[in-house]
């Protein structure tokens, strides 16, 4: 990617967390931003006034709110060079606690609403002949953990979808990259703005929730939302960006390590799972 103040980047969940990091530094490296938010109270506060910047309301389950803020983007700089699909947040809880609505609406959000705002921008770049996509997965979008069931199926799908999309788009010049981010000091855990938690409870689990959800809402995140940012930049400003980006100190080791215990399964079944075809 080319580093010029010509850059359009929109942004979303940008009125917090990661998201507002992503708009104040694109906007300190002097690049255009459509910084969109569901919830826009308080943003120009915070992100401040430029004519290089326009704040939209973006639900990106909302098909209107979507198609209104590319629109918004496209009239006020013409193009939109990166896309930042940040917007989302996490159901957290025991899977059989959580009720069948909830796990519908992590999906449209996390995914549909993702692949929604995505496929609205690409004619876009496609016109353009060239873009960044960035997706916003997890490391739990890599591994999963008790009471992260949920959340991490909706990172996976992002996954799975960003990984074809990638080799579907090359031929356009887009590029598509994953952001994989550990625990950072953002409001992703407070239940009354981000995270959701289950809300059917299960005998059977009574034992092991509190420790549970002191682990998602007591633990103390190390990760800099700011020092993401800047790292963002620099990687996405890279003339051979990776399509995975991992963000955390640590984060790299434990990801070696969860595939390093995947392939040696796979390697102790080899003998059973090569034998399973015509003879």
């Amino acid at each position: 990617m080319v580093n010029t103040s010509e850059q359009v980047w929109m942004i979303t969940g940008a009125n917090k967390g990661i998201g507002a990091a992503i708009a104040k530094e694109a906007l300190a490296q002097g690049f255009k931003v459509v910084a969109a938010a569901r919830n826009t109270e308080g943003m120009e506060a915070a992100l401040g006034t430029s004519p290089n910047l326009i704040i939209t309301k973006l639900d990106i389950t909302n098909e209107e709110q979507v198609h209104a803020s590319v629109q918004a983007a496209q009239e006020k700089f013409g193009c939109i060079d990166v896309l930042v699909n940040n917007a989302g947040y996490g159901q957290l809880g025991y899977f059989e606690e959580i009720t069948e609505e909830q796990l519908r609406q992590q999906m449209e959000t996390n995914v549909f609403g993702t692949m929604r705002l995505t496929r609205t921008v690409l004619p876009v770049m496609r016109k353009q002949g060239s873009g960044t996509v960035m997706v916003f997965s997890s490391m739990m979008g890599l591994m999963s953990i008790p009471g992260g069931a949920v959340y991490s199926a909706s990172k996976f799908a992002l996954e799975g979808w960003a990984e074809g999309l990638k080799a579907e788009l090359q031929h356009f010049g887009i590029k598509v990259m994953l952001v994989e981010p550990g625990p950072f000091r953002t409001d992703f855990t407070n239940k009354q703005t981000s995270a959701k938690f289950s809300e059917l409870q299960i005998d059977d689990y009574s034992a092991q929730r509190d420790s549970m959800h002191d682990f998602y809402f007591a633990g103390e995140q190390f990760g800099d939302p700011d020092k993401l940012a800047k790292a963002l930049m620099r990687v996405a400003d890279d003339t051979n960006p990776p399509f995975r980006w991992l963000a955390g100190k640590g984060m790299v080791d434990a990801v070696i390590q969860h595939y390093q215990q995947r392939l040696t399964e796979y390697e102790s079944w080899r003998e059973v799972s090569d034998n399973t075809n015509f003879d």
